[in-house]
């Protein structure tokens, strides 16, 4: 019986591409796809000598063969040319790749190496079904240079194991396990199939165990016993007994609409055209179900396998389309399509409930009253628009907090964004103001070399950035103890004396002596002075 997990609809492509460590050098940007015909390997050095990684087509024609040193390799092709072995790089351009793959399914994994899977339940009909789809994907894998085997079956084990070691559909590219047959279709294959070590399928070719249907009637505990309980696992969830999900490289959007063109668009006007309509339609889609969009993200997909975003983000739900083009203005101007784009999905990753609103009566607002007063909205639309212009990080607002230690005492928060209560229902309680601070506060406290007549006293001179200030008045100390009850504060934090003081040039600065004077052995640290901020 399928597992309770597992939908009876549900549909996985496995895509193979045996030749992509050696055929992503060959894009435009890399090599170029002349290097398509030549014959080259990429390489790493095992035990002091090289050998072959990944061979190109060319070169796997002429004998080439992974792990196989170099110097052998080059016996047969003595113009062989070879390149560092690059792991990172490839599972980058792996994980691009099934970026790009998003056009037929917000559900997409990479697989290893050299494979992409994607669960597709649901795509079909927008490609007129699933051999559609595969004929859709070949031809376009075709034009951006990467061979490759595909196959559709009910649970990713089937679908991987026919990919890599079924024969070729008659009726096309790619390989159709009908809904409800993998069992039947997944027999004759290699037990390599079922995604095993390589010791594992050599103990059980040994025993006579060749094919996935050879499986079937062993009893699982010998089985288990002594090959381990990889086997009878792999085998439950190629058959769709145990449920094996696909775990998305990017988390889906539940607000997701796709817009497909017959021929690439690359014009600007048809990059803003085409954002205009799916903007427009995702509001109506948010209105319908009462909420606002917090973030948008419109990706265009490339002719090219590229794939290219803009995106914007607001600071309070929304689901007005002008503002939301006004918001996406730039970031679509620095849009490159390349060879252009026939697909487009726009995505809301973020949103919050957002009912009707109540616009205030006209007798009921203030003559010569801001605009903000007269629609609480527009603060927001006008917020976003500073944000998206000068950065999130750049527009924002203090929230005083409780604390004395003047760097915490206050704190940058969205400014749009509640302030926080202990209790829904009780007021707020106001924390105590205190004592005039400097307008201006360095990021962090800078050490001076300051000189009192008595410990306990201000300065009367220091020097601070190489200049020397010699002290006319001075005001203080307000002292400030350490936060003890806060588990951010450091054992080892001292009390601070700040002063007030005014140099003879009428600068006024801000600074605390750290720790008291007293007794101590010559082991310890001594008070340091330092500059926290500059008055007007």
């Amino acid at each position: 019986m399928p597992h309770a997990g597992n939908s009876i609809n549900r549909r996985v492509l496995s895509l193979w591409l045996p030749r992509f460590a050696t055929e992503r050098l060959c894009r435009p940007r890399r090599l170029g796809a002349a290097w398509r015909e030549r014959a080259f390997v990429t390489t790493r050095t095992e035990q002091g000598r090289l050998v072959v990684v990944a061979p190109s087509a060319a070169a796997a024609a002429a004998g080439i063969a992974p792990a196989m040193p170099l110097a052998d390799a080059r016996a047969l092709l003595p113009d062989l040319k070879c390149f560092d072995s690059d792991p990172a790089g490839e599972a980058r351009d792996l994980g691009d790749f099934a970026e790009w793959c998003g056009r037929y399914t917000p559900l997409v994994a990479t697989d290893g190496g050299d494979g992409v899977l994607l669960d597709i339940a649901g795509c079909q009909h927008l490609f007129g079904g699933e051999r559609a789809m595969l004929d859709d994907l070949e031809q376009r894998l075709a034009r951006i240079g990467f061979s490759a085997r595909a196959a559709i079956a009910d649970t990713p084990g089937a679908a991987w194991a026919a990919a890599r070691f079924a024969d070729p559909d008659p009726e096309g590219w790619g390989r159709i396990v009908p809904p409800g047959e993998a069992r039947q279709a997944i027999a004759p294959l290699s037990v390599a199939g079922l995604r095993l070590p390589p010791e594992t399928v050599d103990g059980l070719r040994q025993v006579g165990l060749h094919r996935i249907g050879d499986l079937y009637a062993v009893p699982r505990a010998p089985l288990a016993a002594r090959f381990g309980a990889a086997v009878g696992r792999r085998l439950d969830q190629a058959l769709g007994e145990s449920f094996e999900p696909v775990d998305p490289r990017l988390p889906v959007p539940p607000w997701r609409m796709r817009l497909g063109f017959a021929e690439p668009i690359a014009h600007p006007d048809g990059v803003r055209g085409a954002a205009q309509r799916l903007v427009e339609a995702l509001c109506e889609r948010l209105g319908n179900e009462r909420r606002g969009a917090r973030r948008i993200e419109i990706a265009y997909y490339g002719v090219d396998g590229t794939v290219a975003r803009a995106g914007a983000g607001t600071g309070r739900p929304v689901r007005d389309p002008g503002h939301l083009m006004r918001l996406l203005q730039e970031p679509l101007e620095r849009v490159d399509l390349g060879f252009g784009a026939d697909v487009v999905v726009i995505t809301a990753p973020k949103t919050e409930p957002l009912g009707a609103a109540q616009l205030p009566l006209p007798h009921t607002v203030a003559a010569g009253a801001a605009e903000e007063e007269k629609d609480p909205a527009a603060l927001a639309l006008l917020v976003d628009r500073l944000a998206h212009r000068l950065g999130e990080r750049r527009v924002v607002r203090q929230v005083r907090r409780e604390s004395h230690i003047p760097e915490r005492a206050a704190a940058l928060v969205p400014p749009l964004e509640p302030e926080k209560r202990r209790a829904a229902s009780a007021p707020p309680t106001p924390w105590p103001l205190p004592q005039p601070r400097p307008l201006r506060l360095l990021d962090r406290p800078e050490p001076i070399q300051a000189t009192a007549v008595l410990p306990d006293q201000p300065p009367v001179m220091f020097r601070w950035r190489s200049l020397l200030h010699r002290v006319r008045r001075a005001e203080g100390p307000e002292r400030i103890a350490p936060e003890w009850w806060h588990d951010l504060v450091a054992p080892d934090a001292e009390t601070r004396d700040y002063y007030c003081l005014e140099s003879a040039e009428g600068r006024r600065f801000w600074v605390f002596r750290e720790g008291l004077y007293r007794p101590m052995p010559p082991a310890e640290k001594p008070p340091g002075w330092y500059v926290h901020g500059l008055f007007a």
